[in-house]
């Protein structure tokens, strides 16, 4: 079965206006899309779709954390999300090119949209490029950063001692 089945929502036998719908996006919503930055959450998801003649307008509101690995401790944390997000959704003829990428164009035949993508790409953009404890309000892991400062240290005594060249070695002692 289809994980991101439920994401798709049919909008022909809606009348013009306002209409809600609700959403829980947990692990399975993430571990649907191949390769994902976030592998697990908990979200909930309030979509107000505005039915119009010749458009969707869709107003998404996501609430909730999702889990993170931090980049400088490696510790697992939890980042909360707050999103207010505006999509368009154009009805367009025989030909779905559009110049804007910021507009979905649907041909007439449609008869539902999928917001999976749309959701996961507005959650993933949400996500700092550089992820840290601190961003959650939280220390990193001080026992993990100082066995990773020792390995470094230890790495780099290690790659100094295999470069050294013998015939530098007169001159390094004049160094001193």
């Amino acid at each position: 079965m289809n994980p991101l089945k439920q994401f798709s929502v049919p909008f022909t036998g809606l009348k013009l206006g306002i209409h809600q719908f609700e959403y829980e996006l947990d692990d399975t919503f993430f571990n649907a899309f191949e390769y994902s930055l976030i592998k697990s959450g908990n979200l909930k998801v309030d979509l107000e779709l505005d039915k119009q003649e010749t458009m969707l307008l869709l107003r998404f509101k996501v609430i909730g954390t999702v889990n993170l690995d931090c980049d400088k401790c490696l510790s697992e944390f939890p980042l909360p999300i707050n999103l207010y997000e505006r999509q368009i959704v154009k009805f367009a003829g025989d030909d779905l090119e559009s110049d804007d990428d910021e507009i979905i164009s649907l041909s007439r035949k449609e008869t539902a949209i999928d917001i999976s993508g749309p959701l996961y790409e507005m959650i993933n953009v949400a996500v700092p490029y550089i992820k840290n404890c601190e961003q959650a309000g939280k220390d990193c892991d001080q026992e993990m950063i100082e066995r990773l400062e020792q390995l470094s240290i230890d790495k780099q005594a290690e790659e100094n001692k295999q470069n050294s060249d013998p015939r530098w070695e007169a001159l390094n002692k004049l160094k001193k």
